[in-house]
């Protein structure tokens, strides 16, 4: 193996990307940590994604999840994946993720802008990724508290 395909290698592990969301099609795994920095996967039983990529979605997802009780998102079959890679580092580490750590439910958080560059998003709006049997059964987008809440059945 030469040195550079090795070296791209060693930077980009394989999984480290996730793909685009394709209806049909198996939804593309990115490896990535959690609030806690432990390692963080989609789990195999998962029926819907909680997308947020911006302040505004996310912010929108911690106002319906923040009073939820432990244990909330799994009763649902649901995770929450955040994409911080355009907040600032400095931001990030010392008010972002500390945030997310009091929560009592866990968060995927994406830190590297490359990693989920090809999911769908809107702006202001919370991207909801239907899910059976690990395929992708489609998307929607939720602005609202309103349409957050009747995508988790509140």
């Amino acid at each position: 193996m030469n040195k550079f395909l090795l070296a791209w290698c060693l930077a980009y592990p394989l999984g480290a990307w996730a793909g685009p969301i394709e209806a049909g099609q198996p939804l593309p795994a990115p490896t990535l940590q959690n609030q806690h920095d432990q390692a963080w996967r989609i789990a195999p039983g998962t029926q819907l994604v909680i997308f947020a990529a911006g302040r505004i979605a996310s912010n929108l997802v911690m106002g319906v999840l923040s009073p939820q009780p432990k244990g909330f998102l799994a009763s649902r079959q649901a995770v929450y994946l955040a994409d911080m890679s355009k907040m600032p580092g400095f931001i990030t580490r010392t008010f972002a993720l500390p945030s997310l750590r009091e929560q009592p439910f866990e968060v995927g958080v994406s830190l590297d802008a490359k990693t989920l560059a090809e999911w769908p998003r809107q702006e202001n709006a919370v991207t909801l990724i239907r899910l059976d049997q690990g395929r992708v059964m489609g998307h929607e987008f939720a602005s609202t508290e309103a349409q957050l809440k009747a995508a988790l059945g509140l």
